[in-house]
């Protein structure tokens, strides 16, 4: 991302966030180009989808869902009843339609940065782990998180995602298929390793 592409997002995002998810999404788009640094990702479009992630975490949920209703996005029923969800999906089709950005690995880093999937992209794992990972996060465990992130980013999916669905159970909630695809895959590939 150049200087201008820069201001401009920052402060597009600006109008739209909290102050406390703004200071996050830079938070993690300086994450995210750390972990593209260390990882030999794309650094620009790490900053890029680390800055846009949450552009629509502050919008009303009405909003979220008339945007992708707009723009023909269906919901599972999983998603349905997972309004927690909804801002990823919807700030990935905001950030294509609104915004035309049109690469298609931003556009899937944000869309999956809540729940993972399986055959993520290089970009799309260093969104995911830069969301759990960002300066401000304090959850017991983050620190292990942290130190895995920059030596091995399988590992660190493995652990972002069980926690994800150790969350799910003790909350009782549903497991979105995305999420235990992610897992099941990243474990597989540690087996056979």
């Amino acid at each position: 991302m150049d200087d201008k592409e820069r201001v401009y997002y920052t402060e597009h995002i600006k109008g739209l966030l909290s102050e406390y998810r703004f200071q996050h999404s830079i938070n993690v788009s300086h994450q995210a180009v750390k972990l593209a640094r260390i990882h030999g990702c794309d650094i620009h479009r790490a900053e890029l989808a680390g800055l846009l992630h949450d552009v629509m975490k502050d919008v009303g949920k009405k909003e979220q869902l008339a945007l992708m209703e707009q723009y023909g996005v269906k919901l599972s029923e999983i998603e349905q009843n997972a309004p927690k969800l909804w801002h990823a999906i919807a700030g990935a089709v905001y950030v294509k339609n609104v915004l035309h950005i049109g690469d298609e690995d931003v556009f899937n880093a944000i869309r999956y940065h809540t729940t993972g999937r399986a055959g993520m992209s290089l970009l799309e794992k260093i969104i995911y782990i830069a969301d759990c990972t960002s300066e401000e996060r304090n959850y017991k465990g983050v620190e292990r998180i942290c130190k895995l992130a920059v030596s091995d980013l399988d590992e660190v999916m493995a652990e972002a995602l069980m926690d994800s669905l150790e969350k799910r159970l003790v909350d009782h909630t549903p497991m979105h298929p995305d999420t235990v695809e992610a897992y099941n895959e990243v474990i597989l590939a540690k087996k056979k390793q």
